[in-house]
């Protein structure tokens, strides 16, 4: 045996003398043998290398694709005699930089060192320079060592591309183990002068300056700044500028915090930033973090006395007209002491604080008028006038006082009472559209469905209704138009994990082109096999309701093949008009087409109530059962509407010691929920037809339980306009079987949970506790945008004049006594509201508010305040009237905390 291999190896090797360079280097490039390569492109001279490119591109263009383990290794083998065989050096970067070459480490492999080493020095620095210009999704950090190996070896000038100083400051995060600090691989590497300061100009490199290697001092960005910033190995006035300019540059927000860290270890002195004081006031327009940096910069200075008076007065202007009241609040307190410490300066800080008498928060306004009464006397008479000027824009609430401390009337008649409420129109429902009328234009809106993050009701009904249409006129061109969509996008079944939804509607058109549907095993669905892949185990019964449409359709495009749904909607709500309902069961009958119980069932429960005597004398016409169900539906109602009732959910601790807090989070809830009887088997029909069962379930009971709390954290339980499409006229009771998701955002914290709330506002079915409940809930998320969509429900209601704001005021009240609804979110998301004019709209939730917030022991809740304010200043605008015994008891109180004040500032305009 061993003779035998002997001899195969010596007739390879002859083999292998018997063949040319170049067909050798081919040979070795196919097999993978990437450590043969270097020596065989040196074999070669420079006509045989450019004789090797026509092939190696053709391989180049057959391996693009193939992902096997050989594939793989030619494809490594093929990077090094790409490169090799280019003796131009632009066309060897090129190669290299190729996209399809990114993604393995072939370019760390020492062959391709020692290939790009055997060329000439001004080869290997021209292509060392062209990849370092070039993105780094285009040669990738595997490509770094060697740029930086070429760098290093021929001592060219270190390139200061973009990408190569992000790769070079990648590279001292790498490696494990014991490892000298970032300090000192800075201190070592003699690329540092050159390539530290270009850090500063880097977008998205927070992360990395952020990361701490080890508690030991200089082992992160910051700190290795500063060290070697003070030992001199980095120049420390370079780097405050060009920490100073990223800072004023602006980015994004990690980033920022990043080089501000960065800023804060260099710890410029004081008489470092009095050479820099110009740019840290420019600071002041930068975010709040940053800001209220360089506010303490600014007030350290001026207590040194390092700065001109003037620079006082400039960061006055430029803070007191920002938002965020922290910030404010530090600045008037610098005005404050510094009037206190230097009289003489009194003039220019009541004059600078009067900048904030218009200030959007009264309690704001009052500090400064506060600051203005203290330093008034020592101002003198010369600034009453301006300061006159400025007290106008006070609110009302403070010209009193302003007016006793000026000397003067200040107001007058307040022009903004008497306020005419402001509402947004009522929105109206957006006509679904003409039908589809092609296959071609079928592919097109499928294709556009499936490219979607979230397709929207009307491009889902319209594909869906299209494709019955189109395999009713001809089945054969529909799935011809099809065929390219389901090769770009094959499908095969929903996942056990996943819901049933709207892009799952390529199963109707596999059935178009014949395919036979994908079955489930008994491993993944109960029932076992020939169950529908478009249910799992973790199907809603939202999702089962889109399975049953579907399942039915794929079933029509093949066998009775009707000529359209009944239940496409008429409009983006989802509902279908009564008229055009009787008008298609019409068509069927012509046609003598009997309608598929799903789409039935689904267009009962999306047609609009309706008194027309036309319509129902058209119903009353229909001579099939489906029209005598249809016509039966209409002149009864349909489904009633369920009462909602009041329900206080907070189950408590059980008994189970030890838990673990992500598996029992219910357990600490205290929630106000609904409870629903549900709609049971629903009302019979003429001949005694009911719902199907997948359309009764979304009506079931529902009641708070913990079983039902832990679905949200299931995450297919997330409600999609889909499923508010389903029941267009029942959203009262979506809103129900919803609450947990919406209360989620107000208790949990957790985001996105709102977004569906104006398509609640805008359906249609009575709104009564639930949907107000939800409402509640929005106004109190933690998400800004969760709170922005719940302001736009309530000015919907509001619109349309369905808002019970006594009702929304109450559970107000009541949720945030114990903190499920914080009072600085909902004082922020009502003045949103109010902001669009909607004052009387906002006192009518405020004022019902009122007593419970006041009444219960939850007085120092952070915000009280600001709802307070706001209720004052829409109760002045609207002229609202009439005591209100909480308001009255708690402004009688003793002390001067802000809830006391404000609460005896509304107590004076309801009296007034």
């Amino acid at each position: 045996m061993t003779g035998a291999t002997g001899a195969t190896g010596v007739a390879t090797a002859e083999a292998e003398g018997r063949l040319d360079g170049v067909a050798r280097l081919l040979r070795a490039v196919r097999g993978g043998r990437m450590s043969l390569i270097p020596a065989l492109v040196d074999d070669l001279d420079a006509a045989q290398r450019r004789q090797c490119l026509p092939a190696l591109k053709a391989l180049r263009k057959e391996l693009r694709d193939d992902w096997s383990n050989d594939g793989i290794g030619a494809r490594g083998a093929l990077l090094l005699a790409g490169a090799g065989c280019h003796t131009g050096p632009a066309g060897a970067a090129t190669w290299l930089a190729g996209r399809d070459f990114t993604g393995r480490d072939w370019a760390r492999h020492p062959a391709l060192g020692r290939l790009v080493e055997a060329q000439p020095v001004e080869w290997q620095i021209e292509v060392a320079t062209r990849l370092a210009a070039r993105s780094a999704s285009g040669w990738g950090r595997s490509m770094y060592p060697l740029v930086e190996a070429v760098v290093r070896r021929t001592g060219c000038a270190v390139p200061q591309d973009e990408p190569f100083v992000r790769e070079w400051a990648s590279s001292v995060r790498q490696g494990g183990g014991p490892q000298p600090t970032v300090a000192a691989l800075l201190r070592a590497d003699a690329f540092t002068p050159v390539l530290a300061p270009r850090v500063f100009e880097l977008d998205d490199i927070g992360w990395l300056l952020s990361w701490q290697r080890s508690p030991r001092p200089g082992d992160s960005w910051p700190e290795a700044f500063a060290e070697l910033a003070a030992t001199g190995e980095l120049d420390r006035a370079e780097l405050l500028d060009a920490c100073l300019a990223r800072l004023l540059r602006g980015g994004k927000s990690p980033d920022q915090r990043a080089f501000l860290d960065v800023l804060r270890a260099l710890a410029p002195t004081p008489e470092e930033y009095t050479a820099r004081v110009r740019d840290v006031l420019a600071l002041l327009d930068a975010p709040s973090v940053i800001a209220g940096h360089a506010q303490e910069v600014l007030v350290g200075l001026d207590e040194a006395g390092l700065t001109e008076p003037e620079v006082l007065a400039e960061a006055s202007a430029v803070v007191l007209f920002r938002t965020e009241k922290k910030l404010v609040r530090a600045q008037l307190g610098w005005l404050e002491r510094a009037a206190r410490r230097e009289p003489a300066r009194s003039g220019p800080v009541v004059l600078a604080a009067s900048a904030a008498f218009g200030h959007p928060d009264q309690g704001v306004q009052e500090r400064a008028l506060r600051v203005v009464a203290k330093h008034l006397r020592a101002a003198g008479e010369a600034v009453l006038p301006e300061l006159r000027l400025a007290a106008e824009a006070l609110n009302p609430a403070h010209h009193p006082r302003a007016g006793e401390l000026l000397g003067a009337p200040v107001g007058g008649e307040d022009p903004d009472t008497g306020w005419d409420e402001l509402l947004p129109p009522a929105p109206q429902p957006r006509p679904l559209g003409a039908p589809i009328a092609s296959a071609a234009e079928v592919a097109e809106e499928l294709s556009a469905l499936l490219a979607a993050e979230s397709p929207d009701v009307a491009v889902f009904e319209r594909v869906l209704d299209g494709l019955v249409r189109q395999a009713h006129l001809d089945r054969a061109a529909l799935a011809e138009a099809l065929e390219p969509v389901r090769r770009v996008h094959p499908w095969s079944g929903v996942g056990r994990w996943y819901d049933c939804t709207p892009r799952d509607v390529l199963h109707v058109a596999a059935a178009v082109a014949g395919d036979a549907p994908p079955h489930r095993g008994d491993r993944d669905l109960p029932g076992g096999k020939g169950r529908s892949p478009l249910r799992s185990r973790n199907t809603t019964v939202y999702g089962t309701v889109l399975a049953a449409r579907m399942e039915e359709a794929a079933r029509q495009v093949t066998a009775d093949r009707p000529p359209f749904l009944l239940a496409t909607p008429t409009d983006t709500t989802g509902a279908v008009a009564a008229g055009v309902l009787v008008e298609r069961l019409a068509g069927y009958e012509a046609a003598g087409v009997t309608p598929g119980r799903a789409d039935l069932c689904a267009a009962l429960l999306r047609v609009a109530p309706t008194a027309d005597a036309e319509v129902l004398r058209a119903a009353g016409e229909l001579g099939s059962p489906a029209g005598r169900w249809v016509a039966h539906w209409l002149r009864t109602g349909g489904l009633p509407d369920q009462p909602s009732e009041r329900v206080y959910f907070a189950p408590g601790r059980g008994s189970r010691h030890g838990r673990i807090y992500g598996e029992r989070w219910w357990e600490d809830l205290q929630r106000v929920a609904v409870a629903q009887p549900g709609a049971g088997a629903g009302p019979k029909g003429p001949d005694g037809e009911r719902l199907a069962p997948e359309f009764r379930a979304l009506l079931e009971g529902t009641e708070p339980s913990a079983a039902r709390v832990r679905k949200i954290a299931e995450w297919p339980w997330w409600p999609t306009a889909h499923w508010a499409a389903m029941l267009p006229w029942h959203r009262e009771e979506l809103a129900a079987r919803w609450l947990d998701h919406f209360a989620g955002g107000a208790d949990r914290d957790a985001r996105d949970t709102a977004r569906l709330l104006p398509a609640l506002a805008e359906a249609g079915g009575p709104a009564g506790l639930a949907l107000h409940l939800a409402v509640a809930y929005g106004l109190g998320a933690r998400d800004a945008e969760d709170r922005t969509a719940a302001v736009d429900a309530l000015l919907v209601l509001a619109a349309r004049g369905e808002l019970d704001g006594a009702l929304l005021g109450r559970e107000l009240g009541v949720l945030v006594g114990p903190g499920t609804v914080k009072a600085t979110r909902l004082a922020s998301a009502l003045a949103l509201a109010a902001g669009t004019g909607a004052y009387g709209t906002v006192w009518s939730v405020l004022g019902a508010a009122l007593p419970g917030l006041l009444g219960g022991a939850g007085q120092s809740a952070r915000g009280l305040g600001d709802l307070l304010a706001l209720a004052a200043d829409c109760a002045r605008r609207t002229r609202a009237r009439g005591p209100v015994a909480e308001v009255t008891a708690t402004a009688e109180r003793a002390g001067s905390s802000r809830v006391v004040r404000e609460a005896r500032i509304l107590r004076d305009v309801l009296a007034a």
